[in-house]
């Protein structure tokens, strides 16, 4: 059928409306289209007429609120797919009540001036909704439906809408609430468990709830679309394009809204338990654009995805990623898919100049139950990646990035992760662990500069890059590619297994430096990278139910870097304190220094030790009590020591050895280079 349009008619229609009290009203037409609105009491409001071209309704408000209790109806035709209603008076639109059209039409309401959901807001449509203070619409065929310019007789069309154009003093969105109540059991050990009677803004399953404005607040607000896609996006000036995506159901629209053409973004703050939640059978998709996005006070993304049908994905475009604050019996602030589903998880890709997760805050991807894979991380932070601590009421929850598999569930999803410098402290990090799943994620890491400092106070942990699998399957390897590496006061890169699993291997390539310094320890063990087969402090294993002694194989080891250095206890190793075999360890370097009890080393108590292998290019130093050592229990047997380095120097009260309790010791084989 050929596009036509239709000439709205202005205030003539003026004296067709019936039934409302202008001086008390809080939905007014404003004349420039035929809308009518009936109100058989000052709470309730039904809307009919407007001007309608092809599947496309167009209303006109010059105020547009509906109080607490209230509610406002489009009293539309039911094949109606889209209404467009905006609200030209200059005031912002306070909705306090129920917002209903009929069948599965969409509704775009559109007011420049700001629009606040208070805590009784809700919705009741068929179709999708897209609240939004853009001062226009743009539609293909280039027609605009303007809430700026309402004077002129707009020219209406049956094409669809293709953006939403920002005006220079485009007011914000606030969506009020009480928050959340989500709380996983203790070590997230279980899926949360979602309130089916969460209050806040919800449409049906499989349909669009998106917010666009310049600033977006949800206060203890809930944004709800059960399988569908929810979208928040805070756009200061310029245009943000729509785009028609696939569906099935001809009778419903969504779009995947671009920003390229926004010139400038605005902020995006989540606080006190605030909740954007696409769970459903599948899991749908969220996407956060703005220039800061905060998620505070227990604010939660959540993916929780179920069934076998493909999950969506969480997307998150930002200047600035802040996730901090955890309150009393509440989940800590998170980025969060879960996987229930015998399919993949949801996939979380975050784009962002600097990422700061603090007080537990973290991006978190896990899996469950029946086998499916966890959804993969990618994190690309052009700056900084910045983890601080752990939660106040909950010391297991450490800030950062995770990808957990628990009892039943497959194999975790992987974290791969993009940065000039990554810097976490005092039990914060990147983990991949394998809870009784069938296996662990793997991590891969580039970036400039890797700061891991400091322990976590309440189980001995620490500031960290972690494989590890505790029961269940093998653990994932860890990639790491950077400028410089510095570890102290317990901070880790460790690949281990602490049960029947094996550990994964670890390669780090190091530019220019890699320095482990062991100092400033309380509980935790010193500062380290290393495979091994572990065992836990006391308090670690109980607070995870480990078993007393690991029967995994360790890890294979290899370092590439320049300068290596190693002091005040901390080391290098691969190693195996349970009943598996050691992994072995391969290092080249240009000079290696072990100052101060630091020491590189291979171990096992029952298996068979790993080959230690140091290939030096100019100096390997070793001072003041340090040691490289291949060694066996009573039941294990020792790895083999090469070293091939020009010169060796020092060896004050140090030594190298290679030596077994009871089973067969390893050879040292050491080559002086001319």
């Amino acid at each position: 059928m050929k596009a036509w349009s239709i000439v709205g008619v202005l205030g003539c229609f003026v004296g067709l409306l019936s039934g409302i009290d202008f001086a008390n009203a809080q939905v007014i037409p404003d004349g420039s289209l035929p809308t009518t609105v009936t109100s058989p009491n000052a709470l309730n409001f039904t809307i009919d007429g407007g001007a309608r071209s092809g599947g496309n309704l167009f209303h006109s408000f010059s105020q547009f609120s509906v109080p607490t209790g209230g509610s406002a109806v489009f009293n539309n035709a039911v094949d109606v797919q889209n209404i467009f209603a905006r609200v030209t008076g200059g005031t912002a639109s306070n909705i306090e009540g129920l917002i209903g059209a009929n069948g599965t039409a969409s509704l775009f309401l559109l007011n420049p001036s700001g629009i606040l959901f208070g805590p009784n807001a809700s919705l009741n449509l068929g179709g999708s909704f897209i609240g939004t203070t853009a001062s226009s619409v743009k539609f293909a065929d280039g027609t605009e439906f303007s809430a700026v310019n309402p004077s002129n007789p707009p020219l209406l069309t049956m094409s669809a809408p293709v953006g939403l154009q920002m005006g220079a003093s485009a007011g914000g969105l606030q969506v009020q609430g009480q928050g959340h109540n989500l709380l996983h059991s203790r070590n997230l050990a279980d899926p949360v468990i979602r309130d089916p009677q969460q209050k806040g803004l919800r449409v049906l399953p499989g349909q669009q709830l998106a917010l666009i404005g310049n600033g977006i607040q949800l206060s203890g607000g809930a944004l709800m679309a059960e399988s569908g896609r929810a979208e928040l996006g805070s756009v200061e000036a310029g245009m943000v394009e729509l785009i028609p995506l696939p569906n099935n159901n001809q009778t419903t629209s969504q779009w995947q809204f671009n920003y390229l053409r926004a010139s400038k973004l605005s902020d995006i703050r989540l606080s006190s338990a605030a909740l954007v939640d696409v769970s459903g059978d599948p899991g749908g998709s969220v996407s956060l654009n703005g220039n800061g996005i905060y998620l505070q006070d227990s604010s939660i993304v959540l993916n929780q995805h179920r069934g076998r049908q493909v999950a969506g994905t969480i997307q998150v475009n930002a200047d600035l990623l802040a996730l901090s604050g955890a309150l009393p019996n509440k989940d800590q602030s998170l980025i969060l898919t879960e996987n229930l589903g015998t399919s993949t998880g949801a996939n979380i890709t975050v784009s962002a100049r600097q990422i700061i997760a603090q007080d537990g805050g973290e991006i978190l991807s896990t899996t469950y139950q029946n086998g499916g894979r966890g959804g993969n991380i990618t994190v690309n932070a052009s700056e900084s990646l910045q983890f601080f601590g752990v939660s106040p009421f909950d010391g297991t929850r450490f800030s950062g990035i995770g990808a957990p598999s628990f009892f039943g569930g497959g194999k975790g999803g992987d974290i791969t992760i993009a940065t000039r410098d990554f810097w976490a402290q005092n039990g914060a990090g990147v983990i991949s662990r394998v809870l009784g799943g069938q296996g662990g994620g793997n991590i891969r890491i580039n970036s400039e500069t890797i700061s891991l400092i400091g322990e976590n106070p309440v189980i001995s942990g620490n500031a960290s890059i972690i494989s590890s699998t505790f029961s269940g399957g093998d653990a994932g390897s860890i990639e790491i590619d950077t400028g410089r590496i510095f570890l102290q006061a317990s901070g880790a890169i460790s690949a281990s297994t602490s049960g029947k699993g094996n550990a994964g291997s670890v390669t780090i390539n190091a530019r220019n430096s890699i320095e482990i310094d062991g100092s400033g320890v309380t509980l935790a063990l010193p500062s380290r990278i290393s495979t091994s087969g572990q065992l836990l402090p006391a308090r670690f294993r109980q607070v995870f139910g480990l078993p007393a002694v690991p029967t995994g194989n360790g890890g294979n080891l290899f370092i590439n870097a320049p300068s290596i250095k190693v002091s005040n206890q901390g080391f290098i190793a691969a190693e195996n304190v349970g009943r598996g075999n050691a992994g072995s360890l391969k290092i080249q370097a240009d000079e290696i220094i072990l100052n101060n009890q630091g020491q590189i080393r291979t171990s096992t108590e029952v298996g068979q030790g790993g080959i230690l292998q140091l290939n030096v290019r100019s100096l390997l130093l070793l001072r003041n009590n340090s040691l490289i050592s291949a060694r066996a229990g009573a039941l294990g047997s020792g790895g083999n020591i090469t070293i091939d380095s020009p010169i060796m120097v020092g060896l004050e009260n140090s030594d190298i050895i290679a030596n077994a309790v009871r089973g067969r010791g390893g050879n040292i084989n050491v080559t002086r280079k001319v």
